[in-house]
């Protein structure tokens, strides 16, 4: 009988143990995929500053690392050198950087559409045709800016070597500043720079849309500019962490569109726009989406192939093949 007892006693303790350790078990933290994420200044920035937010009140899926650049090339060097998981970056340089790294990369979403208009300080411009003849600053050599423009232009009947003046710049600070200055009388500038110059000089005025001027002579979609782009090493090892982003990523540009005034702040405590005003007149014009798998693959492909047409360095050389595009079964 003594014997019964003690083994009731001892089996008793054994299911108390166990209960205990599950309950402790259960408490733990589930562990967390860090993955290092770059952010531009800007349009294709605007998007993510309520994950950042997220994030950095550690209450996001995944735990990030975010840094925020100025220009996407510096995402690229970082994405070569794998100091980068996941980056924003133009889409005709996600499709360079797939043939430079011997498909290294993968196209996750299109962020951004047609960003860029014509503003002018004077009254001369009204139509496309009537920048015959002007110097027009731009940012974006070699890249999206550039290629719209000279595809814009030539269609139109304008050549962009002879008939025009095209003048780059690095950044679009300094494209504020020239306008400011009144050296710069016409340029291609995209937002938030647009409204920035708008804003402080009130002689500026906006008189093309360059995403209309595209419709009106390409139907192959709307302008697709800026994406975001991982590296297929870190993709293949950490698939779900990188779906688990996708979905916050979605509902971090659905909260841009919902809630303007709090994105505007995030905007500048984030460093993506310099000030919540700006922020908050920009972001409508901004132009934040979320395309993704089969969408984003007709859309997106439709656009570099006019891109690939004008100029096939634009995209690398050739035209970026299936494996391109993200899109999980």
């Amino acid at each position: 009988m003594k014997n019964l007892k003690k083994l009731g006693a001892i089996a008793l303790l054994a299911v108390m143990v166990f209960c205990f350790a599950g309950c402790v078990t259960s408490k733990q933290p589930v562990e967390r995929t860090e993955i290092n994420v770059l952010a531009l200044k800007g349009p294709t920035g605007v998007g993510i500053v309520n994950l950042m937010e997220k994030s950095a009140q550690d209450t996001s899926v995944n735990k990030y690392n975010f840094e925020v650049l100025a220009s996407p090339e510096e995402a690229v060097g970082k994405i070569v050198k794998k100091e980068a998981d996941i980056a924003a970056v133009a889409t005709n340089l996600a499709s360079t950087l797939y043939k430079k790294t011997e498909k290294g990369v993968t196209l996750l979403a299109v962020n951004t559409l047609g960003v860029l208009s014509i503003l002018e300080n004077g009254e001369t411009v009204s139509d496309i045709s009537d920048l015959k003849g002007k110097e027009i600053y731009s940012t974006g050599k070699g890249a999206n800016p550039e290629y719209i423009l000279r595809y814009v232009l030539s269609e139109n009947s304008i050549n962009p070597d002879k008939d025009v003046t095209l003048n780059f710049v690095q950044t679009n600070d300094e494209l504020v500043s020239l306008m400011a200055s009144g050296k710069a009388k016409v340029a291609m500038v995209a937002e938030p720079a647009a409204t920035t110059v708008m804003t402080k000089i009130k002689t500026v005025r906006r008189v093309l849309n360059m995403t209309d001027e595209w419709g009106k002579i390409e139907d192959s979609g709307s302008l697709m500019m800026g994406c975001v782009i991982v590296r297929n090493e870190f993709l293949n090892e950490n698939k779900e962490a990188v779906n688990k982003f996708l979905k916050e990523y979605k509902e971090s540009i659905l909260a841009t569109e919902s809630n303007i005034d709090e994105t505007a702040a995030l905007c500048e405590k984030y460093g993506i726009i310099p000030a919540q005003t700006i922020a908050k007149k920009a972001i409508p014009e901004c132009n934040v989406v979320y395309i993704d798998k089969t969408e984003m693959k007709q859309q997106l492909s439709g656009y570099l192939k006019v891109l690939y047409a004008a100029n096939p360095s634009s995209v690398g050389g050739e035209l970026p093949d299936d494996n391109f595009y993200y899109i999980p079964q």
